[in-house]
């Protein structure tokens, strides 16, 4: 054969050779990227997608299913069990991760994907923010929100301990806000049908504090008159009358806070401090929530804390030694520690430097009594979290916020009042926790203080979004009663109809 005849063949052949080396790297690359892929499908499992988190089906359709229910960033403890130390209002690591890198990017909360959504009355300002010398302008009912800098501030002192309303209030304003950066754990609806909440802007504490005294001429108090007026009001909306109230969310922290509209108000949700002056018809664990006080001292860096050598003095207290009701241990146990070398038990109030000694004296202390006064809560609680001083609760009728999800036994501890003032008892009690027991209290102390702080805008884990996580689960428990109760009604009024 001549060499001409041959150049055809070899063409031929270096033209095949590289087209079966071409589709076997194709094979391959297809092989890597199927369903029979020598990787684990599980690394496949979990697809981030514009900081949201989406689950495909194992059917190898990607049909996109809605995750558990959390919130939008979970809090920085450690997990316990497939619902997470702190219980189902939490997310993983990776969508933790996901979502902090786009927070930057994030304008307002999509309502499809809050966790619960509010409908929120416009009341005019007498209720809310007219309380803090708030003006706009004509027919406006809101102040901007959309500069941190620049809101209403909240009266100071001891005030500030029942401000749980001007914080959710705000909250919910700055949901649709685009410049603010925030959970998306509840948001603000316009139309009450998309609502799984009714939310009433009354700033009840303050009223209270601020106008329930009678003042020249006045026959009524402002408060007692701004209570009237929200009563009427309410009773006359469509939103109140589907569920007598049942879907409402009022705020009244202050005990004495609605005292005259409470009882016709009753049927609504509250968050409260304790149930210590209500009746159990007008409020109780079952339908209402129980929100932290804000603390007044301030918070410990979690750098700055002091270790168990570092806090010389064993038990602190300062506060009103002599109360009513169930406050009468305080004097009793005033009795038996006062003269302890290693105790701090004193009368204190926020007048003068009382702020400052108080964050000094909880800093410097192993343990800081929470002792029942009028009530059965008390900020001094809060304080001692933030303080990361270990509290030693001794209040045999205290609710505590959040205890759905949080145990309290891991960084409290409890002793029943009748136990309190036996001879030595307590002395010997806390005596007897070493460093290293002490040590692990105080370190979930550190882990979990975050829950306890009240900030604008609001953070994942802190007290504002807490309180919806816990609004939220009330409002699931309050769905399921209504729809056991429906079991046979609808079968009952068909049966009437025939």
């Amino acid at each position: 054969m001549s060499e001409k005849s041959m150049l055809p063949s070899r063409f031929l052949f270096c033209l095949i050779t590289i087209s079966m080396f071409l589709l076997i790297l194709s094979s391959l690359f297809l092989l890597q990227f199927s369903n029979t892929s020598f990787i684990p499908n599980s690394v496949f499992k979990l697809i981030l997608v514009n900081s949201t988190s989406v689950y495909l089906k194992s059917s190898g359709k990607n049909e996109q299913t809605k995750l558990p229910f959390v919130t939008s960033v979970a809090s920085p403890v450690d997990s316990k069990g497939p619902m997470g130390r702190e219980g189902s209002w939490q997310t993983s690591n990776a969508s933790k991760k996901m979502d902090a890198l786009g927070q930057g990017r994030r304008k307002g909360c999509d309502p499809n994907q809050a966790h619960l959504r509010a409908f929120m009355y416009d009341l005019p300002p007498e209720f809310h923010f007219g309380l803090l010398g708030w003006t706009g302008k004509a027919n406006q009912t809101w102040p901007n929100v959309s500069n941190p800098g620049r809101i209403p501030s909240y009266p100071g002192g001891l005030n500030l301990q029942h401000s749980i309303e001007y914080w959710l209030t705000l909250d919910l304003l700055s949901s649709d806000t685009p410049n603010i950066v925030r959970p998306c754990s509840a948001i603000r609806v316009k139309n009450s049908s998309q609502a799984d909440i009714i939310f009433v802007p009354f700033f009840s504490s303050l009223s209270y504090n601020r106008h329930s005294r009678l003042h020249g001429k006045e026959k009524v108090s402002v408060n007692k008159m701004l209570q009237d007026k929200l009563v009427n009001f309410l009773m006359g909306q469509d939103e109140w009358k589907q569920l007598g109230g049942k879907n409402h969310l009022i705020v009244a922290h202050h005990p004495n806070s609605m005292l005259d509209a409470r009882k016709k108000l009753g049927s609504a949700m509250f968050v409260l401090a304790d149930f210590g002056r209500y009746p159990v018809e007008i409020a109780n664990i079952d339908k209402d929530v129980i929100a932290p006080y804000k603390h007044v001292l301030r918070s410990n860096p979690v750098a700055d804390s002091a270790t168990f050598e570092g806090r010389p003095i064993l038990v602190y207290f300062q506060g009103a030694i002599y109360r009513k009701d169930g406050g009468a241990i305080r004097q009793e146990l005033y009795y038996l520690l006062r003269d302890e070398k290693d105790v701090h038990f004193t009368f204190g109030s926020v007048r003068g430097n009382g702020i400052n000694g108080a964050s000094e004296g909880m800093a410097s202390s192993k343990f800081c009594l929470n002792i029942a006064g009028d009530t059965p809560s008390s900020n001094r609680l809060f304080d001692a979290i933030v303080s990361h001083c270990v509290p030693v609760i001794i209040s045999d009728e205290i609710e505590l916020p959040f205890e759905d999800v949080l145990d309290y036994s891991e960084f409290c501890i409890f002793v029943r009042a009748s136990d309190a003032v036996k001879n030595g008892f307590l002395l010997n009690l806390l005596r007897g926790i070493k460093r290293e027991k002490w040590t692990k209290m105080w370190e979930r102390l550190k882990e979990i203080a975050h829950h306890f702080e009240y900030q604008y805008p609001s953070q994942a884990g802190d007290a504002v979004d807490m309180i919806w996580g816990a609004v939220s689960r009330k409002i699931s428990s309050i769905q399921n009663k209504l729809h056991r109760k429906n079991r046979y009604r609808r079968s009952q009024i068909l049966l009437k109809r025939n």
